[in-house]
């Protein structure tokens, strides 16, 4: 199966020997960050520096003016993490050694978007805004997705794209010194904390015959039962909310989710010249929130390319995509390889092949810049021996 690994620019820029070693792991592409959200990484081989610090969500390149003044919703440029056309000159020098270069895409999930502008974040049923979250049912905010995926896509030499947090964000987010764990959230209580009420999604829930306020009392008194630890943690969205609600809900967030996947793919492909291909990280649960947005399998199958699937658990969740036999579809099974993130590099083979038998087309290797020298050793001696 093709492999590719992910990669961000400052993994590459200042690293002469980097692009070689990641083509000496037997991959044959890398999915190279372009746009990405705030972050520290480990950068364990790199010559100069052994963590960066991404101090907000930015594009990794010089964006296009043109596209972009006057507007009060833009990208950030980043600073000395990735300075000028990091992603630039990263790309040249890992097709240079050979390698199929894609962009990595991160569009609804920018903590800075949410401090300079908190009226386009999610707002909970609380009143408590998530600055993490853009809202993706706002206008002004679906413009800018739309638009930075264009042009984050579509870099020079590219030949592909993966569009990640193409949909909802919600409550779960890997925060600074986060403290919401104390109490167990299960799926249907983190769909509810991640339900949005600001002025836009209010108004998508009154179209669906709801009335805003009392939908949003409904959420609270759904969550008591789980705040006073009295819900099993495995309770279903139905039994929490009830089932019309739940089900009106999840139309509006759906069909949201949709159209915006729908707008982003179409302006990439505009943009991009002829084969570029498009994928989403995706979820074949429709509501589940996050880097990998819950879709409809049918419904991406027939918008993009593929999808890339989270497999680190075990790869159950590619039946519901496999089972659309879309033709030429690109399924890609997305593996950790990094053993302090809890990836297995000594099962890489095993889990290929797990990946394989439910219709994974493609493995994607998160992530070659984070692994130590053990894990990325394991990896190439794995993708030697599978061919």
């Amino acid at each position: 199966m093709k492999t590719s690994a992910f990669l961000y620019p400052w993994d590459v820029v200042g690293d002469p020997d980097a692009a070689a070693r990641v083509a000496g792991l037997g991959v044959q592409q890398v999915t190279l960050a372009a746009a990405y959200h705030s972050t520290r990484a480990l950068t364990p081989r790199h010559p100069r520096h052994r963590i960066v610090t991404a101090q907000h969500a930015a594009v990794l390149y010089e964006p296009e003016e043109e596209r972009w003044a006057g507007r009060q919703l833009r990208p950030y440029t980043a600073g000395n993490w990735a300075p000028g056309d990091a992603y630039g000159e990263a790309a040249a020098a890992l097709a240079d050694a050979g390698l199929e270069v894609h962009t990595w895409v991160v569009l609804a999930h920018n903590s800075r978007l949410g401090e300079d502008h908190p009226d386009t974040s999610v707002v909970n049923a609380y009143g408590d805004r998530y600055p993490w979250a853009p809202c993706i049912a706002q206008p002004p905010v679906r413009a800018l997705l739309v638009d930075l995926a264009a042009e984050a896509a579509t870099r020079q030499g590219a030949r592909g794209t993966e569009l990640e947090s193409c949909g909802w964000y919600g409550l779960a987010h890997l925060h600074a010194h986060d403290k919401t764990e104390a109490v167990a959230l299960g799926d249907a209580a983190q769909y509810l904390m991640s339900l949005c009420f600001c002025g836009s999604c209010q108004d998508g829930y009154a179209g669906q015959g709801l009335e805003p306020e009392l939908l949003a009392a409904a959420v609270r008194t759904a969550l008591e039962p789980v705040w006073a630890g009295a819900e099993p943690a495995g309770a279903g969205i139905e039994k929490l909310l009830g089932r019309e609600l739940a089900a009106a809900t999840l139309r509006f967030r759906t069909r949201t989710a949709r159209t915006l996947q729908e707008a982003a793919v179409r302006a990439v492909r505009t943009a991009a010249p002829d084969g570029f291909r498009v994928l989403l990280h995706a979820d074949p649960v429709a509501h589940h929130c996050g880097a990998n947005a819950g879709v409809d399998p049918a419904h991406i199958l027939s918008v993009a390319d593929g999808v890339v699937v989270p497999c680190t658990g075990g790869p159950q969740l590619l039946s519901p995509f496999a089972e659309q036999e879309a033709d030429g579809a690109v399924l890609a099974a997305n593996l950790t390889v990094v053993s302090g993130m809890g990836g297995s590099p000594g099962t890489l083979e095993e889990d290929a092949a797990g990946a394989a038998a439910l219709g994974a087309t493609e493995l994607r290797l998160y992530h070659a810049g984070l692994a130590s020298d053990a894990d990325l050793a394991g990896v190439g001696a794995a993708l030697s021996r599978l061919g």
